[in-house]
């Protein structure tokens, strides 16, 4: 196994609430106020399930690291949420910002005055706990992984029913406003600060890409902030690429530890490959999901307005390794551009296949899917990776897994993706990692709690962790018996 990580992940909003006695609820985030809001539920945007209900890792997350030390995983993935270091609003605290000719922000300058100005105003009660949680895994032996952005935002930076009411006029705008680039700099700067002893590994965002084609792309699907606005996408493509390099700065500051990004690499089939509209479909598909973010952090060609001519901008070439969620694969064909101001979102994609298949039945390929109506499809994960590879960065697998409540296709699953993972090693991909989705089952987001992804099942009244025993044992196993596990049973 070497070097090789084998790791759980979670993020904060999906699996930390559900204390019993509502000790420790984080009411100060953007998704907090989506999933409860009576439009939301009345039209079946979000499931009305609520995340106070939820797993309690905050309180059970020495239970969680012992499930995940008897797996005999050595890596943990996790993230310290934004909202419960800084309840309230950070603007006040100044930061010094230049700009190049494009006007994008290419330095915040970080004082020492503006840390300490940053101390008194974060909950030292949450700084306490994210570092009890860190020390727990570094005494059991875990490198630590600790994301700083996993989809969710402060209130104060972002109310997602106001901007959907009133997206120009909102006052707290999310990734619209560039003035997020800057508080984000400083959260990033701050827990670097006080988390680097602890922290082996910094990612900055977990799937920017997520944030832009759900919440500003597709509004009927519940992401936040719901709205259709293809000039906004446009801005918080550029906005969320520009944070993330400033606050590869700002880290760089406190921390040696690599420091590197989240995406959600996602291969793209034509439906028709003879059809030169679909393969023409699915290179649009590439370059915009896939390439946008991998060009502009690992090379320093950005294409500033999204009509496929990059320009170079060094100083957003910051990256050290890429993290890579992988699911299932795009299959796609060719439409005519949707939006003038995208015009390489020429895609849709095919019924049946990826994203779009029924729970629990089989794609047009045969292939079965979860009970997310999710393709099971294990190849992608060798042309995902294929992708990440390129770029000549470090490449992890920071998110595998499969919808499967009555545990029947997750160890096929897992086993069938790790030996397509091993293959793009076998032809020269630096992979050094794979991270299950997920060690216990959580909150997945608009869908509430009725999607299981955990190896281990949570009694949501009791909180018992309750293994799927076929599936835990497999990914035991394929950890502790090294990469020649091969048993293809379940």
């Amino acid at each position: 196994m070497g070097d090789f990580y084998w790791g759980v992940v979670q993020s904060a909003f999906q699996f930390e609430m559900g204390d019993p006695y509502r000790r420790n609820i984080d009411a100060r985030t953007d998704w907090w106020r989506w999933v409860r809001d009576p439009f939301n539920i009345k039209n079946d945007l979000v499931s009305g399930d609520l995340p106070e209900d939820g797993i309690n890792n905050y309180e059970l997350y020495e239970i969680d690291h012992r499930l995940a030390k008897d797996l005999g995983l050595n890596a943990y993935q996790l993230t310290i949420e934004w909202s419960r270091i800084f309840p309230c609003p950070t603007f006040g605290v100044e930061a010094e910002v230049d700009r190049d000719s494009y006007g994008l922000i290419k330095r915040i300058k970080i004082k020492k005055e503006t840390l300490e100005e940053l101390d008194g105003l974060a909950s030292r009660s949450e700084v306490a706990h994210y570092r009890a949680v860190l020390k727990n895994l570094k005494k059991l032996g875990f490198s630590t992984f600790v994301t700083l952005n996993h989809q969710t935002l402060p209130l104060w930076l972002h109310d997602p029913i106001e901007v959907r009411s009133n997206p120009d006029g909102a006052r707290a705008r999310g990734w619209i406003d560039e003035k997020s680039i800057v508080e984000f700099v400083k959260f990033s700067a701050y827990i670097a600060w006080k988390f680097s002893d602890l922290v082996d590994f910094w990612a900055t965002f977990d799937e920017p890409m997520v944030t832009v084609e759900l919440g500003y792309l597709a509004p009927y699907v519940g992401w936040p902030p719901g709205i259709l606005s293809p000039s906004a996408a446009k801005r918080v493509i550029i906005n969320q690429m520009v944070a993330h390099a400033r606050a590869y700065d700002a880290i760089k500051e406190f921390s040696k530890a690599p420091v590197g990004i989240i995406l959600n690499i996602i291969p793209a089939y034509p439906l028709n490959p003879r059809d030169e509209w679909d393969v023409k479909a699915a290179e649009n598909y590439d370059y915009f999901h896939n390439r946008l973010f991998l060009n502009a952090l690992n090379d320093g060609r950005v294409d500033l307005e999204l009509n496929w001519e990059e320009v170079k901008i060094n100083h957003l070439a910051r990256n050290d390794w890429i993290g890579n969620n992988y699911y299932t694969r795009e299959v796609v064909k060719w439409v005519e551009p949707k939006f003038k101001e995208l015009p390489m979102v020429s895609f849709v994609g095919a019924e049946g296949y990826g994203y779009s298949g029924n729970p629990m039945g089989v794609s047009p390929d045969n292939n079965p899917t979860s009970d997310f109506g999710w393709e099971v499809y294990p190849k992608g994960i060798y042309d995902s990776t294929m992708i990440a590879a390129e770029y000549g960065k470090p490449v992890y697998i920071t998110e595998n897994g499969i919808a499967d409540s009555k545990d029947i296709l997750r160890p096929r699953y897992i086993v069938s993706h790790v030996r397509e993972l091993f293959r793009a090693i076998e032809n020269g991909a630096d992979v050094r990692g794979y991270f299950h989705w997920a060690l216990t089952d959580n909150y997945e987001w608009a869908m509430g709690f009725k999607i299981r992804f955990g190896l281990y099942e949570v009694d949501l009244i009791t909180k018992e962790r309750i293994p799927r025993r076929k599936s835990v044992e497999t990914y035991r196993k394929i950890v502790t018996e090294g990469l020649g596990y091969e048993n293809d049973s379940g």
